[in-house]
């Protein structure tokens, strides 16, 4: 917030304290009031004619309260829909691995040993509504803001490191086809998997959320990842491409079998969330470490795959997980709404020293991430305490729903909401480092990646699993493709066996023993379990 916001509240919390000197016996620090501070004397009876007669309309006190209740809630998340978070502040350690932090980026949050930056983190799951169970296979958002010294940067990404598609044409169609039926609304595989078998770059990230990964223990037992490539800058201008990956210290990692999950969604559909707040509440500091991985900023063409392609591992043995530092959360907030509800997130939101990859997701993802917070939570949502960066901040943007301070510099004339000017307005920045200046020169197309590989490291993940692992992945996908239709079914064993033989074999097998022993879809047995079971009632 800028330092005249602050100022101009000083000056409005100074004069309520006067009023409150004056305010008498009648009223205190306690008392209920009404958002124009009329004190309420009677919030339990709305005002009627007789107490068994109707409302009249001067009825303010009810009417402001019960307008405000009808428009508590702001539009729900496409995505990320559900979710927790916590504060907290991250450490940098001034170095990535044993060499300067500077020799590849400028930024100043990683450059001084011990410098602690605070930050705010969302975790969330991905497909399913606000109100859904926190044990359902989906992956898991990680999204931190960073409050820093030179503005905002947002750290946008998944509990997983890679993702289902590398071109963001098609992330409408997919979240589509993951949610539920659009006539029955009831959730299911089917949409899922029709998608993904006629999309081969998918069959990594299907591996990975149909085994034990896909179902996290909780939010703080649980990896981070950027997904995405991007960059690194240093003050010569040189940028490097980097992955950012968060990895938990003292509290590990853990995931769920399905068996295990059905279990505690029985007891308990808001576990993940609670874990959080308690283990916090206890002072039991859920912590993690970032780590990056670096590589030249060129194509590579020594290696199988497009570094750009989010659908596929950097390997470690090539590029090390280098140590830039760690975070720690310590204070849950003081309003789930306020804080975690209306936290907006960005993957456009960088500082200097920072910068984007050609990565197409990434591109795409910047615009579409904040194009839904002006549209969610409204045009000024940067001007909300949990989303408004700790510095200082003037612009020339004015009005727009909810607008309530104008952020201008001190001194800048209030006539002047526009630049250049030749009077009392706001100026551009001077240029302090070199910047970063890719160079392109290419036919302008509609292509995909040349190198897709995308069936490889899908089958180097499923033979690194341990045997558990793999059983677990095989059940879980023979249950669910058990309800897809025969010719999605054949596209996903084609997939699976070009990433590993067994693997394909043991699905197709898993399918074949489920058709001949199947009693069913086990969901539609619920339903009518649940009518069978049901005790009957007589009604009252």
């Amino acid at each position: 917030m800028s330092g005249q916001e602050h100022e101009g509240n000083n000056g409005i919390n100074q004069e309520r304290t006067g009023f409150a000197q004056n305010r008498g016996e009648t009223e205190r620090e306690d008392t209920l009031t009404n958002r124009q501070g009329h004190p309420i004397s009677d919030n339990q009876n709305v005002r009627t004619v007789g107490n068994r007669g109707p409302m009249t309309l001067e009825n303010y006190h009810f009417l402001e309260k019960i307008t405000h209740f009808d428009r508590e809630r702001i539009p729900e998340r496409v995505v990320h829909a559900r979710g927790a978070g916590a504060h907290g502040y991250f450490e940098t350690y001034g170095k990535v691995g044993d060499e300067p932090v500077s020799k590849y980026t400028r930024a100043k949050l990683f450059q001084v040993e011990g410098k602690r930056t605070p930050v705010f983190v969302r975790f969330s799951t991905v497909v399913h509504g606000s109100g859904s169970p926190e044990t359902l296979r989906d992956p898991r958002g990680f999204a931190v803001k960073f409050y820093t010294e030179e503005g905002n940067w947002d750290l946008v990404g998944n509990n997983l490191k890679i993702f289902f598609i590398r071109d963001p044409l098609k992330f409408p169609d997919m979240v589509h086809a993951f949610k539920p039926d659009p006539v029955s609304n009831v959730p299911g595989p089917v949409g899922m998997f029709d998608f993904v078998s006629r999309s081969p770059e998918a069959t990594h990230m299907i591996t990975f959320l149909w085994s034990p990964w896909g179902i996290p223990a909780n939010y703080r037992q649980m990896q981070g990842s950027g997904v995405n490539t991007y960059k690194w800058v240093n003050a010569d201008g040189v940028g490097v491409l980097v992955k950012y990956h968060w990895e938990p210290l003292k509290q590990g990692i853990k995931n769920l079998t399905q068996e295990e999950a059905n279990k505690i969604q029985g007891m308990n559909d808001s576990h993940a969330t609670q874990d959080l707040y308690e283990a916090i509440e206890r002072g039991e500091y859920p912590e993690w470490e970032l780590c990056v991985q670096i590589m030249s900023d060129d194509d590579h063409p020594e290696l199988e795959f497009d570094p750009l392609d989010p659908t596929k591992l950097w390997p470690e043995d090539q590029f090390p997980f280098l140590k830039v530092g760690k975070m720690v959360l310590n204070r849950n907030p003081e309003n789930y709404y306020n804080e975690v509800e209306q936290a907006a997130f960005g993957t456009g939101v960088l500082v200097d020293g920072l910068d984007f990859s050609d990565d197409k997701l990434l591109q795409g993802r910047t615009f579409s991430y904040s194009d839904t917070q002006r549209h969610r939570v409204g045009t000024n949502y940067l001007q909300l305490p949990i989303n408004a960066p700790k510095k200082r901040v003037a612009t020339n943007q004015r009005g727009g729903q909810m607008s309530y301070f104008v952020d201008k510099a001190p001194g800048q004339s209030p006539h002047v909401d526009y630049e250049p000017s030749m009077t009392d307005g706001l100026v551009e920045a001077s240029q302090t480092a070199k910047p970063h200046q890719p160079h392109y020169d290419a036919n302008l197309v509609r292509q995909k990646l040349d190198r897709t590989l995308d069936f490889k490291q899908a089958g180097d993940t499923y033979r690194a699993f341990e045997d558990w692992e793999r059983n677990e992945l095989i059940n879980n996908l023979v249950g669910a493709l058990s309800q897809c239709d025969v010719r999605i079914q054949e596209k996903m064993v084609e997939h699976f066996t070009y990433a590993d033989e067994d693997y394909g074999r043991r699905v197709r097998e898993g399918l074949e023993q489920a058709k001949k022993g199947s009693d069913g879809d086990s969901r539609e047995q619920a339903v009518e379990d649940a009518s069978r079971m049901g005790h009957e009632a007589d009604p009252y």
